[in-house]
């Protein structure tokens, strides 16, 4: 490799923390039980607190409910009686300058079943 190449190649990777300058990262999150969306959303508001990050959230999205009308009885013998059960989706955003220790942090956060988180970088 002459120098031309080495230095061009060294313009493109560029320092570590270059690369996440000016990202941010929109985090939702989805769960059946609210409780354990807003301890999970509290982690990530301390996260953002000590790792000195703007944080932008986190915003509650409308409930989404599943509802599904079901036959009470098995045979379809005698009067129609429906039970009528109901799912309820609750959904979180957050959004949050990327910084590199912060995301660091954010993935190591222990996230209880029935909660589902999703990140994903922007520019």
């Amino acid at each position: 490799m002459g120098p031309r190449v080495r230095s061009s190649l060294r313009r493109m990777n560029g320092t570590p923390g270059d690369d996440m300058a000016g990202q941010k990262a929109r985090i939702s999150l989805t769960g059946r039980d609210p409780q354990r969306v807003d301890s999970v959303c509290a982690q990530i508001k301390l996260i953002a607190e000590r790792t000195g990050v703007a944080m932008a959230g986190p915003i509650p999205l409308p409930t989404k409910k599943l509802q599904v009308p079901v036959r009470k009885s098995p045979d379809g013998e005698g009067s129609e009686t429906w039970d009528h059960w109901e799912m309820r989706i609750h959904k979180r955003l957050i959004d949050l300058d990327a910084d590199d220790r912060a995301l660091r942090q954010l993935m190591r956060i222990q996230v209880p079943d029935g909660v589902n988180i999703e990140i994903v970088l922007r520019s």
